[in-house]
């Protein structure tokens, strides 16, 4: 029961260290734990390899969307702003 506790705490260090590698930098003993557990851990692998593609995914999702959007002009947008001071005043 004791091991798999510890195997348990492992795999959830390194799901942490995953993100926060995905997100930033790990320290030299954060990659070198990582890279011990993945090693020997095909869970953990797998988390990655479908946690960096989402990643991507979204990535790549968000600047299509930003390459996309319209850009507002000025008298469009006093006109939404307008129109917002005027439902907000309705209250």
């Amino acid at each position: 029961m004791e091991a798999l506790k510890k195997i348990t705490h492992n795999c959830k260090h390194a799901t942490f260290l995953i993100e926060k590698k995905l997100a930033g930098r790990l320290s030299l003993r954060e990659r070198i734990f990582l890279k011990i557990h993945l090693v020997g851990c095909d869970v953990c692998k797998l988390y990655q390899k479908q946690t960096t593609r989402i990643g991507e995914m979204i990535r790549e999702l968000f600047n299509s969307r930003v390459a996309q959007a319209p850009k507002l002009d000025e008298e469009f947008k006093k006109d939404l702003q307008d129109r917002i001071e005027e439902e907000l005043n309705k209250n």
